[in-house]
């Protein structure tokens, strides 16, 4: 299977209800883009489960999203730097008693750690990064197949970077790791197109005005990249039935296509 940069098709429009009864989870779903998606999904139809470790940024979002009269989330606090098998695997069967599958779910959590060389980039930290960024996401996908499977059309997203598909000077651990998650899908998809309707991309959003940009970028002036808001329309897309049978591709907000 062979991947390329792709965007939405130009004429896609969200429909009303496009995301109506999914059970969708979403990882670093406190703040950022995690947190715009689980909104959207939501007033979408969906059924978020919300999972970062900053609880007041989940129950901010639950009660965003009651607000604004989505279906209630449910918030599952965890830290994925120190999680164990067994905690994916708990989790993996709780969402199962409570809500007997699962139709998406989104890999948005990540953590930069630092713009050095390799050369005096720090073990720890490369450890850490590669464990929030890379191990996290193969853990908790291998923990949620089964509940994939269950669904008769689930898709798996998981939020990139253009330092993961050309590597660049110093990014170092978060962009291998991001190039790292980009192949880790190419390979799930190739294992799970024939004979499973769970279907498996990535999604680079491009410059957003998050937190982990912040760091990056610490000098950079408010408003010159969109916010989390303003780029989370292919998600929606890729979450939803109308990108059906899409899997194994690399999707770009700004993609010609």
């Amino acid at each position: 299977m062979e991947s390329r940069a792709m965007n939405i098709p130009d004429n896609w429009l969200p429909q009303d209800g496009l995301l109506d009864k999914r059970i969708i989870l979403i990882t670093g779903a406190a703040a950022g883009i995690g947190a715009a998606t689980a909104r959207r999904c939501a007033a979408a139809g969906a059924t978020v489960i919300l999972l970062d470790k900053i609880v007041r940024g989940l129950e901010q979002v639950y009660d965003e999203i009651e607000s604004a009269g989505g279906a209630q989330p449910a918030i599952y606090p965890m830290n994925l730097e120190g999680a164990s098998e067994k905690d994916y695997t708990e989790l993996a069967e709780t969402i199962e008693r409570e809500f007997g599958r699962l139709d998406g779910l989104v890999h948005n959590a990540a953590m930069l750690g630092a713009l050095v060389p390799v050369a005096h980039f720090e073990s720890e930290l490369w450890y850490r990064i590669m464990q929030i960024n890379l191990n996290a996401p193969f853990l908790l996908t291998r923990a949620c197949l089964e509940l994939l499977m269950k669904s008769d059309d689930a898709s798996v997203v998981f939020n990139s970077d253009a330092v993961g598909r050309h590597g660049k000077a110093y990014w170092g651990a978060y962009g291998v790791s991001k190039a790292g998650l980009e192949n880790l899908m190419q390979v799930l998809a190739d294992e799970m197109e024939t004979n499973t309707s769970v279907r498996f991309n990535s999604f680079d959003p491009g410059p957003v005005a998050t937190g982990l940009r912040a760091i990056a970028y610490p000098g950079e002036a408010p408003g010159k990249v969109p916010g989390p808001d303003e780029v989370i329309e292919p998600l929606l897309y890729l979450l939803s039935s109308d990108s059906e049978k899409v899997t194994g591709q690399q999707f770009s907000l700004n993609s010609s296509g």
